[in-house]
């Protein structure tokens, strides 16, 4: 396996999935992990991963063990780990002249190793305030910028490698290759990782943690319930139970697509839940939208604890947190930036009654959707596309009401329809609408009218971590926007968001 350590880049996660991608097992543990620790799984390889620290920051530098860093393993170094790795080997980190944000291109020098069967120039993505200003002790240039001298160094003795540049990000074209060849080339790593051995592996361990006890897990009608729910069964079959709750914040039809689905699966173990007018209570005048999950989220776990105690020998939550919905809400292992909160993770009590299993944290959508399939799942539910946790909350901007839903959710089911019938559903991450709390003025019939604006929002990506808006042919776009004002009574003008992530992110809230 390979170690990869959390100094608090939003995109350690990435890390995690280029070395998966290559087919290598991988676990990411914060930089405080001690060398015995560390050693004690026996990596063939450690990373280091980028952070938004200086190395300069005295006692508050996230740091690690230099045992860590000795040679013990191969290392690589990326971003501010590559700094940390030449700070600690005696070279001078500090502010550059000129900062490195976005595309750069390096010269490389040595193609031994790392940059092996790549070419002499390369265009990279960068982004660091602080520089190595000189070659520390012991090791070699790899490659350089027209902006900074240390763009990648190497100590082949020791086997440790770093790089200014991120090659775990898209905008680094051949980033993966770089990441295979220390892999590969470095660590001597086989490409033997399959799904059906994280199947072997979780099931083992969901056993072993609930005993003869008993689990609920919280059905959405979604991908990542649905595979959750699904390996968790495999793992204690009928000592789980599938709640669904029907919080009025859902899709249209959801509730009975999730019956229709999953009853044959779970029989009796599957208790749908209707608790629409508890949850719109809770939610009734609240506009803040960090406010709107941490209630949507504490009232999901009220639900799950009151009907789980209708249920003999109760102890576990099971959820399907995914790995980005942890590090969009906070740091999994290191000292990240919040962006912003997910139901299933910044909602749950201090002292919530059932202890959580969240077999998919560690997992990206596409693993997801492997895995699914590995487990025998129709396609129909793991190609759907994601939906957020507290629903349709998050696509109203401001309160929640009953006639704010009505609107949006029949806006959402005429975009779904008309993506489907151009046969495009499947080529998009996501397509939804989303209510804004603006009223236009707009003619019907000769007519004044003075109503609501709904966005259309489509969007492509790999993993949502970073998605390009979506470029629909203007007949769908014309088809839905005619739809949506024809079909649905309160919205007047439908506009499309053009925004990528970053800066913004895929839902509005």
């Amino acid at each position: 396996m390979i170690i990869i350590l959390d100094f608090g880049s939003q995109f350690t996660q990435l890390i995690a999935r280029r070395v998966r991608e290559q087919k290598v097992y991988c676990e990411i543990l914060p930089h405080t992990a001690s060398f015995k620790e560390i050693a004690s799984k026996n990596p063939s390889g450690i990373i280091l991963s980028g952070g938004p620290a200086s190395v300069n920051g005295g006692g508050k530098s996230p740091s690690c063990e230099d045992e860590i860093v000795s040679g013990k393993f191969p290392v690589l170094g990326i971003c501010y780990g590559l700094q940390l790795l030449a700070h600690k080997y005696g070279a001078n980190v500090s502010p550059a002249h000129k900062r490195e944000f976005g595309h750069a291109e390096i010269v490389v020098e040595d193609s031994t190793h790392l940059f092996e069967g790549l070419s002499k120039s390369l265009n990279v993505w960068m982004s660091h305030g602080d520089e190595v200003k000189n070659i520390p002790k012991g090791f070699v240039r790899l490659a350089k910028t027209s902006n900074a001298d240390v763009a990648a160094i190497a100590n082949f003795d020791k086997n440790l490698y770093g790089v200014q540049f991120h090659p775990e990000v898209a905008h680094t074209p051949q980033g993966k290759q770089i990441i295979a060849n220390f892999l590969f080339n470095v660590c001597k790593e086989k490409a033997s990782w399959q799904m059906s051995s994280f199947i072997d592996r979780e099931v083992k361990s969901i056993r072993e943690l609930v005993g003869q006890g008993d689990a609920v897990c919280g059905m959405s009608g979604g991908v990542d319930s649905a595979v959750a729910a699904v390996l968790v069964n495999q793992a204690i079959g009928k000592q789980l139970h599938c709640i669904f709750v029907d919080n009025g914040l859902l899709r249209h039809w959801e509730k009975e697509r999730v019956e229709e689905v999953f009853r044959s699966k779970f029989g009796d173990r599957l208790h749908i839940i209707d608790a629409r007018k508890e949850f719109l209570k809770k939610l009734k005048g609240v506009s803040d939208p960090e406010k709107k999950r941490k209630i949507i989220g504490k009232a999901f776990i009220e639900v799950f604890d009151r009907e789980a105690k209708k249920l003999k020998s109760v102890k576990y939550l099971v959820q399907g947190t995914l790995y980005p919905d942890l590090i969009e809400s906070q740091s999994v292992r290191g000292p990240s930036a919040v962006i912003k909160t997910h139901h299933n993770v910044g909602g749950l009590p201090k002292r919530m009654k059932l202890s959580l299993i969240e077999p998919l944290k560690f997992l990206f959508k596409d693993e997801v959707r492997e895995l699914g399939a590995e487990l025998g799942l129709p396609p129909e539910i793991l190609k759907r596309h994601p939906f957020p946790g507290p629903g349709l909350a998050v696509r109203i901007l401001g309160d929640v009401t009953e006639e704010k839903l009505n609107l949006v959710r029949n806006a959402d089911r005429i975009v779904e329809e008309e993506i489907r019938s151009a046969g495009i559903y499947e080529k998009l991450w996501q397509a939804f609408a989303v209510l804004i709390p603006v009223k236009t003025v707009g003619v019907m019939g000769d007519a004044r009218t003075y109503e609501r604006v709904a966005v259309l929002r489509a969007v492509t990506s790999q993993d949502a971590m970073t998605a390009d808006w979506a470029d629909i042919p203007k007949p769908v776009l014309s088809k839905i926007s005619n739809r949506i004002i024809n079909e649905v009574r309160g919205i007047n003008r439908v506009v499309y968001d053009i925004s990528s992530k970053p800066p913004a992110t895929i839902e509005w809230e």
